[in-house]
This record gives C-alpha cells, sequence and structure tokens, in this order.
C-alpha cells in the first residue's frame, strides 16, 4: 500500500512555461495519471501551444478565475467550480484573458500519463483543407 500528500507549494514550478506549473502527480508518484497546477495571469496561456494529444484525456477543473479555451469551433469560457473535458485529438488551447480581473488557477488530470503524445495544431492550417 502506499499514500502520499502532496503541498502544492513545495512544488518547484516548471521551466520554461507560459505559466506556473507544478506537476503534482510526479511527486506523488503517480505513473498512470498525470495531476497538475496552474496559475496563469491574465494574458497568459496554459500550455505551451495549441495542441491537441494523441491518446491522453484531459480534464480541467478551474479552482478559481475564469478560463477560455480556444477550439476549431468555438472558444469556451470555463467559471469556478466547473469541469472541461477534452477528448483525445481535439484542439485546444486554455488561457487567462488579458483583460481578467484575477489569476486563473486550475488542476489538470490527464490520462494515461503519456509523454510526448502532444501535438502542434495550427488553426491556420486547418482553415485552409
Amino acid at each position: 500500500m502506499g499514500y502520499h500528500v502532496v503541498d502544492s507549494e513545495t512544488v518547484s514550478p516548471a521551466d520554461g512555461r507560459p505559466c506556473e506549473l507544478r506537476r503534482l502527480g510526479g511527486a506523488a508518484g503517480l505513473s498512470n495519471v498525470a495531476v497538475n497546477r496552474f496559475r496563469a495571469e491574465p494574458g497568459e496561456q496554459l500550455p505551451l501551444k495549441y495542441h491537441y494529444h494523441e491518446e491522453q484525456e484531459e480534464a480541467f477543473y478551474v479552482l478559481s478565475g475564469t478560463m477560455h479555451v480556444e477550439t476549431p469551433e468555438e472558444t469556451f469560457v470555463v467559471d469556478t467550480d466547473e469541469l472541461f473535458a477534452v477528448d483525445p485529438e481535439s484542439p485546444q488551447r486554455a488561457y487567462n484573458p488579458a483583460d481578467a480581473d484575477t489569476d486563473l488557477v486550475v488542476l489538470a488530470v490527464g490520462a494515461p500519463a503519456v509523454d510526448g503524445d502532444a501535438v502542434a495544431y495550427d488553426p491556420a492550417a486547418s482553415d485552409a483543407e
């Protein structure tokens, strides 16, 4: 049996990200699911790029603020205490708008916990098809 308690503030933020990202799942020793906490100031986006995952399902639970998610069809507005779920191969880019009044804090869960299945999505290339 194994149990882990992780204080998110003790997990160092990942380097080279557009907003603060703390990888909680890794700190807890999880190998089948990725659990991350994002904190985005106004004008910051959560992922490195507009993308989709080949295998991974994602769920974003908004702890505070309002998350905007750009997709090829529309932009979703996800408020505090709401969950936004993304199927594999569904392009998206989550962000905190520049005109937001507060930081955005999100708990993100992805399964399976895969590495390297994120594929860049270019909306301009999609429009040309």
